[in-house]
């Protein structure tokens, strides 16, 4: 069978629409392609981002990790300095106040000898003052001091203790008076009244300088 134009233009028609519908589907494709690349963009620079994010949470918590070890390292500091003010003021072997304590028992109570930090031990049992003044002849009587740096309720038992127990460890002021001094830093009114209640001598540190604060008539207690 021959094949007449109007096959040749039909065929050329479908030919036509053939290359046009892949031309379509060429373009879709590279629509979708542009699409799937700019999705893969969008997504990598999300990536990306979320990575910066990572590095910037990782440096921030590294940072706040060596804050965390400086700070800690310096409460350690702090802690060691408060321990060593707290045996400053325990001891009171390098208190800066021990002038002014030894002028005032010296010229208020006419003590001869005054010992800063004295440690007593007996039959196993150990006995730790902080300043022992006393005094023989007319006198004959012996002042312990307690000093503070933040005075407490059971600072008193502590002083109470040291003034029933001091003759078994210090045999030789068997037959002296004793009486009780707390000397601190800080106090509440309060516990300055119940200290001076029980006999004991009240001193406060102002500027490194002890001073006496008891009312007139005060009558210590001897133990």
């Amino acid at each position: 069978m021959a094949t007449t134009a109007d096959d040749v233009w039909a065929l050329l028609r479908e030919l036509t629409a053939a290359q046009r519908e892949t031309e379509r589907m060429f373009q879709e494709t590279d629509r979708q392609f542009q699409e799937t690349k700019r999705m893969f963009q969008e997504t990598d620079r999300k990536f990306q981002e979320t990575d910066r994010k990572f590095q910037e949470t990782d440096r921030k918590f590294q940072e706040t990790d060596r804050q965390k070890r400086q700070t800690d390292q310096q409460i350690r500091e702090l802690g060691k300095q408060i321990g060593g003010l707290g045996e400053k003021f325990g001891s009171f072997t390098e208190g800066l106040a021990l002038p002014s304590m030894e002028r005032l028992l010296r010229k208020r109570f006419g003590m001869e000898v005054i010992s800063p930090s004295v440690r007593a031990t007996k039959d196993g049992q150990h006995l730790e003052i902080d300043v022992l003044a006393y005094a023989n002849g007319a006198v004959n009587a012996a002042y312990l001091v307690e000093v503070k740096s933040h005075l407490r309720e059971e600072a008193i038992t502590q002083l109470q203790n040291l003034l029933h127990r001091f003759r078994d460890f210090f045999p030789e002021h068997r037959e002296k008076r004793l009486y009780g001094i707390l000397a601190a830093v800080d106090l509440t009114p309060t516990l300055r009244e119940r200290v001076l209640r029980e006999g004991f001598y009240v001193a406060r540190i102002h500027d490194q300088v002890f001073t006496l604060e008891v009312p007139a008539g005060f009558e210590p207690r001897a133990y």
